[in-house]
């Protein structure tokens, strides 16, 4: 185990060319996906925290549930509908980094919402009655409660990050883990494991672990920020 660690470590300072593709399918994947959702999710969280409408709480209650669904379903749903015989075949994205970001942004943007909404709904009464009382209209008070949320939103981006960095089921069974092409860190360390390349498994699990810590760090200190 000491030695695996070890050329690990050296795996990781010896910039090794299969590792920095993986490393940069993670990055390309992950970022996109968590700002696609972050795009979709705020203001979709923000409308739902804020306005009274019929039929909100059914809304909620649906965006709950999505929260919840495993990443292998959401994977063979996508894997349904863009496989040979889906209705989305002809678009040929199957195996590819892009249907790999498109599953990943259905599985984030319901966990973005959701965070969104629970902030919203407590601010949004006072805050709302602030903005009338100064004569806003609603574009100024949707402004107004944009800029109260400028902190949620840094955090909620960094928890869909982390969500997608560490995500494995769906971006396994639409990207195929094809070496050089789709292979993100979950999915590589999972193979190597599997074909006992341990040295290659165990750095990329360091790397993943340091990028898990990071995140933490960030997020706890924007946590105690919040709380001031």
């Amino acid at each position: 185990m000491g030695t695996a660690l070890q050329k690990a470590a050296a795996l990781i300072f010896s910039a090794d060319r299969e590792l920095l593709n993986i490393l940069g399918t993670t990055a390309r994947v992950s970022l996109s996906s968590s700002v696609i959702a972050l795009l979709i999710g705020v203001p979709i969280g923000l409308w739902l925290g804020a306005c009274r409408f019929r039929g909100r709480s059914a809304m909620i209650v649906l965006n709950r549930t999505l929260m919840g669904v495993p990443p292998v379903v959401c994977g063979l749903l996508f894997y349904l509908l863009f496989s040979g015989v889906g209705p989305f075949r002809h678009l040929k994205l199957l195996f590819t980094v892009k249907l790999m970001i498109i599953a990943q942004v259905a599985l984030i943007t319901p966990i973005v919402i959701g965070n969104m909404e629970t902030y919203v709904a407590d601010i949004a009464p006072a805050l709302t009655e602030t903005a009338k009382g100064l004569g806003f209209g609603p574009g100024k008070r949707f402004l107004l409660l944009l800029n109260e949320c400028v902190y949620p939103i840094f955090s909620v981006y960094l928890l869909a990050f982390a969500r997608a960095i560490a995500e494995v089921g769906a971006v396994s069974m639409v990207g195929g883990a094809i070496a050089w092409k789709t292979n993100v860190m979950t999915t590589a360390i999972m193979q190597y494991t599997n074909m006992g390349n341990f040295t290659l498994a165990i750095a990329l699990g360091m790397i993943l672990m340091a990028l898990s810590l990071l995140v933490n760090v960030v997020l706890s200190l924007l946590q105690r920020r919040l709380s001031r």
